[in-house]
């Protein structure tokens, strides 16, 4: 038997320990209990994020002087969230009933695969799901979880795969996944995951599954943990004689011409209306480009499931880049075929689907396309281009009062997905353009128009609406519908040489407009930012909404990169260090490739910006010193938006100017930088516009 003096002995050695901690799980459950995030706690604690998840999966400890203060911390919600009063997990409810499905449009969707211009993925519908597992990135009560759908869907429209071998799903579980190769985890994900989304149109196709795989995961089934090659790292492939190529090829599935990439599609032709096709995202190979996933791939397979099923639910399932799944999203939602009945035969056939661009790729008229492009080297074209571009444009500073260089700040607005509020309502051709000689100018129809505006005379401390760089016209040049019907709009007379106009139009953009808008608006909700909010607490809200939960602005950010990567889709440039001018590329071949489009939108988000630039002037004579694409920057004589933007008298926003809300088209804050720091730059010919947030902003068009 120990002695006391042994026994006080040991006591007073376990008295000197560090401080004892709950187990990993417990310290998560406490911090969501209490309804603080990560990055508060971290703050808090004078730690990072990161270190903070550590602590709470158990891959680390805190030390002093931190353990102590953690401990305590943890010590006092034990006392407020004892683990016996967790809530209660909610009941399942029933299952959404399915629509009845209509005549498929009898074309082969594997086989579309291998040109790469496969229908796209629709998102899982709008279905509550059971209480999901306690995640790291957001208090229980106020977490943003994607609902996922019933059978054959049960588990949503992707799962992230780990290292030993569970499926994340984006409830919130986790699936075993018995999969040891590629081939294995294609036929596992088709025949037992439940994975995939409904289609978001009636003559759409479902979404394919997807499957993200971690480093971890990769290595497992094969695959080197990174692609090595001189090329961009978005088109390094797999070469044909790598094991897994052969293992796929050899068990009868096909890759699409891009291979087995970052996002690989691994498929066999459809049997009757089952399409066979799993999606792979390999994280370790860039899939997730930080620009438009910020820190998403560093995240835990949860929290990834988690992000990428909320932007499957409210945008759509991703199948490549942001900018591919912009573009796609358009497919999706006007599927270019309908199932119709022969007239003769009585059998279904696939006939056009009104309001689509069709299954056909159509050339543009010579000034709508890129120098290299067939149309125009095989013509000879040489009568200029349309150069319908985002605004770059800088105030000379000889052009600045003694009263503007007097005021303290330089503040910068920018609009919410400017070409997302372009698109609303913007009517586009969807027919082949037809060439008019000195044709009468209508503003409904759209077009290209070749026309001389450089008589007309503008104050020249605003931008020109018709030149990118704001610089007055100084002859003929060819012009989108909407930048002539703003000259008419302001007074002056059009009369164009000559057009190429469509005669078939319709909103073609509308249903993607929509859609985006609605992620958009949604998510800034659920981060704390909301259309209730008056202009003051609007701007409070959105100081801190990155702050509130890092896993929905992963979100937010790649809902404005689907926007203006999809954009720039529309006009695809050839790549490649091979590709010799004349000849086609492969994004020719969609019948997205439409820069006619894109030219649309970019016109109207100009002309949108030069119209409130304008009405900014006349209703409060300030002038701005920059623009660069949607950020302007205007003199200040406070820190705050609210020093300069026009109110009525009954405290609401002037109509017509800037307007500060949450919604696309209207502003936010960019930042606040000294009003001599903006001189400076424009001095140097710099744009203070690109640098007015404290670091580079870059022009991105997703080209």
């Amino acid at each position: 038997m120990p002695t006391e003096e042994e026994l006080l002995a040991s006591v007073e050695a376990l008295l000197g320990e560090e401080p004892q901690l709950p187990p990993p799980a417990e310290r998560a459950r406490l911090r969501e209990a209490a309804g603080i995030t990560q990055a508060r706690l971290a703050e808090a604690l004078k730690s990072s994020t990161q270190t903070v998840k550590n602590w709470e999966n158990g891959r680390s400890e805190p030390k002093e002087p931190r353990l102590t203060a953690y401990q305590r911390l943890l010590k006092g919600w034990a006392a407020k969230y004892p683990a016996h009063a967790a809530p209660a997990a909610a009941p399942v409810p029933a299952a959404t009933p399915q629509p009845a499905p209509v005549p498929d449009t009898f074309t082969d969707p594997a086989a579309s695969e291998s040109a790469d211009t496969a229908a796209p993925a629709p998102a899982a519908p709008e279905r509550p799901a059971g209480r999901p597992a306690a995640s790291s990135r957001r208090p229980a009560r106020k977490r943003v979880v994607p609902n996922i759908a019933a059978a054959p869907y049960q588990h949503g429209p992707l799962a992230v795969l780990d290292g030993d071998g569970k499926a994340h799903t984006v409830g919130g579980f986790a699936v075993d996944c018995p999969a040891t190769t590629v081939v294995e985890l294609v036929e596992w994900t088709l025949r037992e995951a439940g994975l995939g989304a409904p289609k978001l149109n009636r003559y759409g196709k479902d979404s394919d599954p997807l499957i993200v795989l971690t480093v971890a995961a990769a290595v497992k089934l094969g695959l080197p943990e990174r692609l090595e090659g001189h090329e961009q790292r978005r088109s390094l492939r797999l070469p044909e004689d790598h094991p897994v190529v052969k293992q796929v090829a050899k068990a009868k599935w096909q890759l699409t011409q891009r291979g087995f990439g970052p996002w690989a599609r691994i498929y066999r032709k459809a049997q009757g209306r089952e399409r066979q096709c799993v999606q792979l995202a390999i994280l370790s190979w860039d899939a997730l480009d930080e620009r438009s996933w910020p820190d998403v791939a560093e995240m835990e397979p949860a929290d990834i499931a988690r992000v990428l099923g909320v932007y499957a639910q409210r945008v759509i399932t991703p199948r490549g880049s942001t900018a591919v799944s912009g573009l796609e999203l358009m497919t999706a939602l006007r599927p270019p075929t309908k199932p119709e009945r022969d007239a003769e035969t009585g059998n279904w056939v696939s006939g056009h689907n009104p309001g689509s661009l069709g299954t056909e790729p159509m050339d543009p008229a010579p000034p709508e396309a890129t120098p290299e492009h067939p149309v125009v080297v095989n013509s000879g074209w040489t009568g200029g281009f349309l150069n319908e571009e985002a605004y770059q444009w800088v105030r000379s500073v000889e052009t600045l009062s003694d009263e503007e260089c007097s005021l303290p700040w330089a503040v910068g607005l920018d609009l919410n997905t400017a070409f997302l509020a372009a698109a609303a309502r913007l009517v586009v051709g969807l027919s082949a353009p037809d060439h008019f000689h000195a044709p009468k100018f209508n503003p409904k129809i759209p077009g290209s128009w070749l026309a001389d505006l450089s008589h007309i005379d503008l104050d020249p401390r605003l931008p020109s609406p018709f030149t990118p760089d704001g610089s007055r016209p100084t002859g003929p040049a060819w012009y989108q519908t909407h930048t002539l019907a703003y000259a008419q709009e302001l007074g002056h007379d059009v009369h164009p040489i000559e057009a190429y106009l469509r005669r078939e139009t319709g909103a073609y953009l509308d249903p993607w407009h929509d859609r985006l808008k609605n992620a958009y608006v949604d998510t800034l909700a659920d981060m704390g930012v909301t259309r209730g909010l008056d202009d003051r607490a609007f701007l409070a809200a959105m100081d801190q909404h990155k702050h509130n939960d890092p896993a929905m602005a992963a979100v937010l950010a790649a809902i404005k990169a689907t926007v203006k990567g999809g954009v720039g889709k529309l006009r695809e440039r050839p790549q490649g260090k091979h590709y010799k001018q004349g000849e086609r590329w492969p994004a020719l071949e969609r019948p997205t490739w439409r820069p006619d489009i894109r030219a649309a939108v970019i016109s109207k988000a100009r002309v949108n910006m030069h119209r409130k630039l304008n009405n900014m002037a006349k209703m409060t004579g300030l002038f701005p010193l920059a623009v660069l694409s949607d950020c302007v920057v205007y003199p200040s004589p406070g820190e705050s938006p609210l020093d300069f933007l026009p109110y009525a008298a009954s405290g609401k926003p002037q109509p017509g100017g800037f307007r500060l809300g949450p919604t696309p088209g209207l502003a936010k804050l960019e930042g606040v930088q000294s009003m001599l720091w903006a001189v400076d730059l424009m001095e140097k010919g710099l744009n203070p516009a690109r640098h007015i947030k404290g670091g580079d902003a870059v022009l991105d068009e997703g080209e």
